[in-house]
Formats: structure tokens, sequence, C-alpha cells
């Protein structure tokens, strides 16, 4: 009895109706006045509570507002972050050329060779193996070896034992140039156009650099590959790999899309860096 007497009175306080006046402070008229109750205030500030987080959310997630977020990563950092990355494994090489060059200078200046028998272009002879000088008469495990990687790279599709690298590269899709290669303009790339969803494949072997999304260039993945070559797809309209994932030639690692402000309708930019340097992608690749 007590319960029901006690929610009856909750109900009562719930709808009980209030008037809220607006009036004029020197003549009391009344401008402006609502009919209230305690539910109906508390129903309208959860549901302006509601709309305003949903706003909030979306400003952040589809704005640059959600680079000031403390411990985000921005477009700009990303892009940094891979310029750096390229330049530090031009430092390292660099670093190691001339730490053999020094290690020449401390035999000179200690006498264990000449001065003239060094130079800074036949640095490395001293490392290089004389082919007469070793032995390549095959073992027995050597040729069974080979016998079963013949056996495996025959039924393979991914993998074959060729010398020229250019053989090697996949073509990512098949499409029509709408923009080839053009240094001048800073166009390091060719643009392929093809339906939207036509599936983008990895050139050759290799592992992801990079894989986000970015303001200008839409979906963009990066893939490392062997002897320093980059390979680098924008606009893409989804990715299929992740940073870090591991690659195989032929193998889908997003779809042409239309993403990003640069873009101009469903295409593929696609680069190609040897070394460090943008390259032709038409020199190694055939897109038709």
């Amino acid at each position: 009895m007590a319960k029901d007497k006690k929610r009856k009175e909750i109900k009562r306080k719930l709808l009980h109706k209030y008037r809220l006046v607006i009036l004029n402070e020197n003549t009391f008229e009344e401008k402006i006045s609502f009919k209230l109750s305690r539910l109906n205030v508390f129903v309208t500030g959860s549901l302006f509570i509601i709309v305003l987080i949903g706003l909030t959310s979306l400003l952040i997630a589809f704005t640059p507002l959600r680079e000031y977020i403390p411990g985000y990563s921005s477009t700009r950092l990303k892009r940094q972050a891979t310029e750096l990355t390229y330049k530090t494994d031009s430092l390292v090489t660099v670093l190691n050329y001339t730490n053999r060059y020094l290690d020449n200078v401390r035999l000179v200046l200690r006498g264990d060779i000449e001065n003239n028998e060094t130079n800074r272009d036949s640095l490395f002879e001293k490392f290089k193996l004389d082919p007469s000088s070793v032995d390549l008469t095959p073992i027995r495990e050597d040729l069974l070896l080979r016998e079963e990687v013949e056996l495996e790279d025959k039924y393979n599709l991914f993998e074959r034992n060729v010398e020229n690298v250019e053989t090697l590269l996949f073509s990512p899709l098949n499409g029509t140039i709408s923009q080839n290669f053009d240094p001048k303009t800073k166009h390091y790339a060719v643009d392929v156009v093809a339906p939207k969803g036509t599936p983008v494949k990895s050139i050759t072997n290799g592992t992801v650099l990079f894989s986000e999304w970015t303001s200008e260039t839409g979906y963009v993945i990066i893939v490392k590959h062997l002897n320093n070559l980059t390979s680098v797809y924008k606009h893409n309209g989804s990715l299929s790999k992740s940073q870090g994932d591991l690659v195989r030639a032929g193998e889908v690692i997003a779809s042409i899309g239309d993403t990003g402000e640069l873009t101009t309708g469903p295409h593929l930019h696609f680069e190609l860096w040897d070394k460090g340097k943008p390259v032709n992608p038409l020199n190694y690749i055939d897109f038709n």
C-alpha cells in the first residue's frame, strides 16, 4: 500500500503542470508563457544532450579538428614519418660507406697498407670475392634442395625464378591512362582510370609501410619491396591490408575509389620509387 502511494506521488510530481512566464519588468506585461512538467523538461534536456554529443562526435570525426586531440597522429606527421624513413634508409647506406672508408684511412695511418692502394672508388674491392677462388660444385644436399624448390615453383603462381626484376612486377590493374608521369609538374605517377571497386594488386612481394586515410589523397597504401623499391597507391575506395602486413605479388591490397580532395573521379594514382627517387611506372609495368 505504501509502495503504491509512493508511486502515485512520484507520478504526480512528474506530470504536474507548471507555467513558465516571461514578463516585462516595467509593465509586468506577459510576453511568453509555456506549460511545462518535470517529465517534459527531463525528456527535452536528455534529447538535447544526446544530439549535442552526436554533433560533436561527427564534427571531430570528419573535420581536421580531430588532429588537435592529444595523442592523435595527424596526416602531416604521418607523411613526415614516411619521408624520414626514406631519408634514414639513405643515411644508413652513406654511413656504412663512410665507416668503411675511415677503416681504410686508419689502416693507412698505421702503415698496414700504402696510401696509393686505397681510394674512395675502390673502397669495397677488398670485400669482393673472386668467383674463380670459390668452389661452386653443388653437394648432394644442395642438389636435393634445388629439386624440391623447383618442384614447388612449378606450381607457384606468385614466385618465379627469373633474373630480370622488371618481369617480377605485376600490373596493379588494367585500365586507361588518364595522366602520365611528368616530373616537370611534380606528377610523379600515372593515373589509371577503372570502374569503382576494381581490385588493386601489389606489384610484387613486400611489406606495408603505410595504410591510412588522408584528406588530400583519400585511402593510401604504401608497400616496401626488395632492392629499395617502393610502390604507392592513392585515392582507393577501400584498403585490404594494414601497416606491417606482408603481401605477395598479385595479391589484392585495395580497390578503386574516388576518395580525397584531389581526386577527379574513380582512378588509381600509382607511384613507383626506386632507391628514394621517383621513376616512370610505364617503363616497368603494362597497364593495358
